[in-house]
């Protein structure tokens, strides 16, 4: 873990959230993005986002300098999604995985022009270095191969349950 400087501050994360009451149904999951100038970005689990989501949205915020108090995915794109998984899908949990935000942020981008301006900055983490206190989702895997980030993860699971629906 030393060897990483990425590995430390999700591990961080993860702890702040379960401090705060942060995080979801009792798991609290952190991570943590080192771009090429070495800053890092952290990120925490949700009821809305996996931690590796947030982390992403946290890292293109800080790449095109989008105050932090400002949203890129809107409250009517998030209650969407969140709806179509649990109502019709039938999925107990709503929190996107990364290729959800990704495809969220894009519909986004259709009318805010910060998220457009975050989706043109999604190149940046290509070769970066990210790590997260559980194992990944295939959702988040396969987003983050996309981007091409560099990830190592904890040998945890992010639910309480083996299996996921």
């Amino acid at each position: 873990p030393e060897d990483r400087r990425v590995v430390e501050p999700a591990r961080r994360a993860a702890h702040e959230a379960r401090e705060r009451g942060k995080g979801h149904l009792g798991i609290y999951c952190g991570a943590a993005i080192e771009l090429r100038d070495g800053t890092l970005v952290t990120g925490k689990n949700s009821p809305l986002l996996h931690a590796a989501s947030s982390v992403i949205l946290n890292t293109v915020k800080q790449l095109a300098q989008i105050p932090d108090r400002m949203y890129l995915l809107p409250p009517v794109i998030t209650q969407s999604v969140a709806t179509l998984k649990q109502t019709l899908l039938k999925q107990k949990n709503a929190s996107m995985d990364v290729e959800e935000m990704l495809i969220a942020l894009s519909i986004s981008a259709t009318s805010n022009p910060a998220a457009q301006l975050a989706l043109e900055h999604l190149q940046n983490l290509s070769g970066c270095e990210m790590h997260v206190t559980h194992m990944p989702t295939s959702g988040d895997e396969a987003g983050l191969r996309r981007l091409g980030l560099n990830v190592t993860c904890d040998p945890r699971f992010a639910t309480q349950a083996l299996f996921e629906d």
